[in-house]
């Protein structure tokens, strides 16, 4: 398992992702002895192919049409071998069979039918529906021309709802995105791309141990799950990765506020005058959403994370790393002796608020109430009604012992490093709700903990 252990990090790091996908736990188990390899053969026929397809578009071949479709077909039916060396056809595409996994539209004049449906052991329901659409349509936009102003994964997904068939599969001949469309449950979608399956060659092997016919009749890693099962396995385990990261957070919040209120001691109390406890919480709350928004962004290439002079200098998602090397160099109890790593985090939230204009490094302002520095200024160690643009900050002494244990609550899940990619927007959301529900008084007499 171990020569595995990052494989499915790296494929799904190369794909785009939209709503709660497959949890690595899930695919370590599906995949026990790593994802299913494709011979020299059909790698370089999938790359000639493609080039062949390619080819045609960009030079606007008068065959273009006929080609593209082939390039599908030979996708579909080779590639992944859903009808290749079958007595029976799996991939069916007629319209007497297509007709009854059709979805009606009579308030737009649109009906929207499947071009193909993959059947597996139940002839009487597709186990996936397939749709083909001209090379220049992007899968994500929303399609003119007609009524119904929607993306063709809005589309399908629309119908898989409507038929009952859980997934779906629509492509473009560079774009192949996976749908799955529970009933009652969140959408997810997945999208490779074809350029990259020999630049990528991992992305590849992903897409075809994924969807090859095998996958269909037979299933995976030992408790005999399919696809659909792989999902709803995933789920549960993101409702688990969800309960655990709240519990963590609050964890954190209290030793945020518990090195607050040593400082303010510490300061005579000066640091938090005119401070109300429901505030400081207010405060030690934001903080922690400020770092789960900050790795959800760094995942989903929404900031700079691979920019050298980002990377070694503001990066949320290198600090906890750059932590545990230094303790590991020099034991974790130099980390209570030094304090830059809080004044880091200071750094990248100004830098998303205000923005950065430098030759080395440029980020545009986001703005914003999360991350305003004059929000709570005692963070930064400024008084109250002080501002960030004018008075001068004095970071606060909290050591990097206490920053790396913030950083462990809300990024380590039973040991192993969470993907925030794969948390979906109602997971975050559910973890701030839960700490809403609680707030900080402050003691009226000697208490022990």
């Amino acid at each position: 398992m171990t020569e595995y252990k990052n494989q499915h990090n790296e494929w799904l790091s190369l794909i785009e992702i939209s709503g709660p996908f497959l949890a690595e736990p899930v695919l370590d188990q599906a995949f026990p002895q790593g994802l299913e390899k494709i011979d020299s053969h059909k790698k370089k026929h999938f790359r000639q192919t493609y080039e062949e397809w390619r080819e045609a578009i960009d030079n606007q071949d008068p065959l273009q049409e006929k080609l593209h479709q082939e390039w599908i077909n030979w996708v579909l039916k080779h590639g992944l071998e859903w009808d290749e060396d079958a007595e029976e056809e799996d991939l069916k595409t007629a319209s007497t069979v297509l007709d009854g996994f059709a979805l009606e539209l009579p308030e737009h004049g649109l009906t929207l039918k499947p071009d193909s449906a993959l059947f597996g052991n139940d002839q009487d329901k597709p186990y996936l529906l397939v749709k083909a659409y001209p090379p220049e349509t992007n899968l994500n936009d929303v399609l003119a021309g007609d009524g119904w102003s929607t993306s063709p994964a809005e589309r399908m997904s629309s119908l898989c709802r409507a038929t009952g068939v859980r997934l779906g599969l629509l492509t473009n001949g560079e774009q192949w995105m996976l749908v799955d469309a529970p009933e009652g449950g969140i959408i997810s979608y997945a999208c490779w791309y074809a350029r990259l399956w020999s630049q990528e060659p991992i992305t590849l092997n992903a897409f075809f141990s994924l969807l090859n016919i095998r996958t269909v009749f037979n299933p995976f890693g030992l408790e005999d799950k399919k696809l659909p099962d792989l999902f709803e396995d995933s789920l549960k385990h993101q409702d688990e990765v969800t309960e655990t990261l709240g519990e963590q957070v609050q964890r954190a919040v209290e030793v945020l506020i518990q090195s607050l209120d040593r400082i303010n001691h510490d300061s005579d109390g000066k640091l938090l005058e005119g401070v109300e406890p429901a505030e400081l919480y207010e405060a030690g709350l934001t903080f922690m959403m400020r770092l789960v928004f900050l790795l959800c962004a760094e995942e989903r290439g929404l900031l700079l994370l691979g920019d050298e002079t980002y990377e070694a200098n503001y990066a949320l998602s290198t600090l906890r790393m750059k932590l545990r090397e230094e303790a590991g160099l020099h034991g974790e109890e130099v980390l209570s002796y030094r304090t830059n790593a809080w004044s880091r985090l200071l750094s990248i939230f100004r830098a998303v608020y205000g923005g950065v204009e430098h030759e080395g490094m440029r980020m545009p302002a986001l703005g914003g109430s999360l991350f305003d520095p004059d929000r709570f200024p005692f963070l930064e160690g400024r008084p109250k009604d002080s501002k960030w643009r004018v008075d001068t900050a004095k970071p606060l002494p909290i050591d990097n012992r206490t920053v790396l244990l913030f950083l462990d609550a809300i990024q380590l899940f039973q040991g192993r490093t969470l993907s925030y990619r794969a948390l979906d927007v109602e997971q975050i959301g559910y973890v701030y709700e839960g700490l809403l529900e609680r707030t900080v008084v402050r003691s009226s007499d000697v208490s022990l903990e």
